[in-house]
């Protein structure tokens, strides 16, 4: 029996790796505390409570974060139009922070000096939990079970683990029917590993769990309207077909997941690029994220200045890889978040969008705070303008142009020399 070595709390998911984990912490000599995070996935919590205590955790805390998930990762997000090498809408990196940041208060609480993972030492994980457990409290001790070599030379595939598993009886829920690994949360649902790993395969068999995985079938078209209040934070969304409402952050956020889903919006199949440094292909459904996505881009064009907004997309650019890298609680993505916030005092209004078989469609959009001025772009209308001003502007800007291609001949090519 090894020696005790102290307390670590575990972020668990009741799933194979960490299950494993659970138990070989305790022959390590650790007195194991399991901690499971309530994000809006589809869990039995009782289930996996039940499992991590026969499994010898010694408590069990299950902690619902949904809605702070919602309102404090998820909308930061969508006011930023957060969007990771032009395609991926982050996920799971918005979920990392806040799952470990529970994780540190509970290991606070418990005067535990070790915390643990399942994330494996090739992927974003790892970097994500540690750097917000760093950050949170720089004294904590990560214990990363993938990266000690006797952990991994034991294991060295997912046979062995099994048999490991079988071994402690832990109920092993990976089969041949799903060779892949999926993790979800409010945000998305996300495959990747296995037969995943082969650019080529392509990813018919996977069910999907947001309705008909391409909306085939699905015939119906449904509209909504889609309402922003002052710092662009979504407050309501209206069905104009049924006329459901939902308000609150966590219902309206669930709902478009709903409603999205069944249209097949929000669906992807990319490779990216990994902070750690190799590429990984990876299989998300985002159905409200995209919505929101789509929605909040336009009302923001709609009355954003157009320089501000330019200096904005820059922002949300590094934002961006910020949170994908993992430094959601560093200096600099907490002032990147306080600019973009500042950037979104006058951006509110409706929406109107539709969407059908995988796309968002947007109709139309009204604000109070508009910039649209719709006498002076009226082409029957010549309004507040005067168009024999243009002749000058162009001119103006035509001298640069003019000026670099004094010394090309005629026909725009640089004479021999």
């Amino acid at each position: 029996m090894a020696q005790p070595k102290g307390t670590v709390v575990l972020a668990y998911s009741g799933g194979l790796d960490t299950s494993c984990i659970l138990v070989w912490l305790k022959e390590q000599g650790y007195d194991v505390i399991a901690y499971l995070a309530n994000i809006g996935q589809k869990e039995d919590f009782e289930a996996a409570r039940k499992k991590a205590q026969a499994l010898g955790a010694r408590k069990v805390y299950i902690e619902d974060i949904s809605r702070e998930f919602v309102e404090e990762f998820i909308w930061p997000a969508v006011q930023a139009n957060a969007l990771y090498e032009d395609r991926y809408l982050l996920g799971t990196a918005l979920a990392r922070p806040c799952i470990a940041r529970k994780l540190v208060e509970i290991a606070q609480t418990e005067g535990a000096q070790y915390v643990a993972h399942g994330a494996t030492g090739k992927g974003n994980d790892q970097v994500r939990f540690e750097l917000t457990c760093y950050a949170l409290c720089p004294k904590i001790k990560v214990i990363a079970p993938w990266r000690l070599p006797e952990f991994y030379q034991r294991f060295p595939g997912r046979r062995e683990l099994m048999d490991y598993a079988k071994k402690h009886g832990i109920p092993v829920p990976v089969t041949p029917q799903t060779p892949w690994s999926m993790d979800e949360n409010l945000m998305h649902i996300s495959y990747e590993a296995g037969i995943l790993e082969n650019p080529k395969v392509i990813d018919h068999g996977r069910p999907s769990q947001h309705g008909s995985h391409r909306a085939e079938g699905v015939s119906w078209m449904c509209s909504l309207i889609g309402n922003f209040t002052a710092g662009c934070v979504p407050v309501k969304v209206t069905n104009t077909g049924d006329g459901a409402t939902r308000c609150s952050a966590l219902e309206l956020f669930t709902y478009l997941n709903d409603i999205a889903g069944k249209h097949g919006v929000g669906r992807i199949d990319i490779v990216e690029n990994r902070f750690i440094g190799m590429k990984s292909r990876g299989i998300y459904e985002t159905p409200a994220g995209t919505i929101l996505y789509h929605a909040h881009l336009d009302i923001e064009a709609f009355t954003m200045d157009r320089e501000v907004r330019k200096i904005k997309q820059g922002l949300a650019l590094k934002f961006s890889e910020l949170v994908y890298n993992g430094f959601w609680h560093s200096p600099e993505c907490e002032f990147l978040r306080q600019c973009i916030r500042r950037s979104q005092d006058t951006v509110l209004g409706t929406v109107r969008l539709s969407v059908f078989k995988g796309q968002v469609y947007i109709l139309g959009r009204e604000s109070p705070r508009s910039l649209y001025n719709e006498e002076l772009v009226s082409m029957n209308v010549q309004g507040d303008y005067e168009p024999a001003d243009a002749t000058g502007f162009i001119n103006i800007n035509s001298l640069r142009s003019a000026s670099s291609r004094r010394d090309l001949p005629q026909g725009g090519q640089k004479a021999s020399s």
